[in-house]
């Protein structure tokens, strides 16, 4: 009998992009269950630490909480090169203000809310919200700024938001090194031979979707 396979990703462009073909059956992976669960990274990482997931995308941050029963997988890594979260806000905030002010955060564990501790460690009143709902609170005045990922870090501007600072430069000044935002994991339970098959057919849907970009986003 073929393993059931469950999988979770993000509705952002860059999980779509690459799980297009083996969602729809162009590349196979026996087993995979349809439909896969979509949903926001923190939620995924949050099942993946309770072990829920067979195959998930997973922020970076909390990789090192799940080492111990999922495997890292080579293909399906998102990386930002000089861009990354934005802290974005109404107003220019100081240091001092952003110390004692409400931060909204996509989730506790995701790779963004670890960058904005490492950039300001003072900042210690931090809201998580679904990543939706981030702009949405900056608006409204129930925070005082936000760390925002996916589409909003283009859509802001439309809001009159001003950018703080960009997490992915900081860190690619600071070190000289692309940020590793976000991976493919998979149950070490599932054994190195079925972990091999999924890591080559996540490889095979990435290469066919860069073969064929423009079906993923049709």
């Amino acid at each position: 009998m073929t393993e059931s396979l469950s999988l979770g990703f993000s509705p952002c462009p860059n999980d779509t992009f690459l799980f297009y073909a083996l969602v729809h059956g162009i590349v196979p992976l026996p087993g995979l269950q349809q439909p896969p669960l979509l949903t926001d990274v923190e939620t995924l990482n949050g099942l993946v630490r309770k072990g829920r997931l067979a195959i998930s995308k997973i922020s970076c941050h909390a990789l090192g909480h799940a080492r111990r029963d999922y495997a890292l997988l080579a293909s399906g890594a998102a990386l930002g090169r000089g861009c990354g979260p934005l802290l974005v806000a109404r107003r220019d905030l100081d240091p001092a203000t952003l110390a004692i002010g409400r931060i909204a955060i996509p989730g506790s564990l995701t790779t963004a809310s670890l960058l904005l501790r490492l950039w300001q460690p003072t900042c210690h009143n931090l809201i998580v919200l679904p990543f939706e709902r981030i702009v949405p609170a900056i608006c409204a005045g129930q925070v005082d700024a936000g760390l925002i990922i996916h589409e909003a870090r283009f859509t802001y501007p439309r809001q009159e938001l001003i950018e703080l600072v960009d997490l992915g430069c900081w860190w690619q000044e600071l070190t000289g090194l692309p940020l590793p935002l976000g991976a493919i994991v998979a149950q070490r339970q599932l054994g190195s031979a079925k972990i091999a098959a999924i890591e080559k057919a996540i490889t095979a849907s990435v290469l066919y979707a860069r073969e064929n970009p423009g079906e993923p986003t049709a």
